[in-house]
């Protein structure tokens, strides 16, 4: 089950403020957050964009199952 509205609206609002907090509060410590970084870095437009993407769009929890999932041969 996915995350509810509000909580994606919040993460989206910290992401126009400070964009690799709402990447992290949403992802962790993962290369979504070290890529967000980076970009805020070089440019803080750039940063917010992607953050908004990776908020949006990015859901690990989609590819877990299937990942985690032993070889039946």
């Amino acid at each position: 089950m996915g995350p509810d509205r509000t909580a994606i609206f919040l993460e989206v609002l910290i992401a126009i403020l400070i964009p690799p907090l709402g990447v992290f509060l949403r992802h962790g410590c993962r290369v979504e957050f070290c890529i967000c970084l980076l970009l805020t870095l070089l440019g803080y437009l750039p940063g917010i964009i992607y953050a908004i993407y990776a908020i949006i769009v990015v859901d690990h929890e989609r590819f877990r199952p299937e990942y985690w999932q032993p070889i039946n041969a």
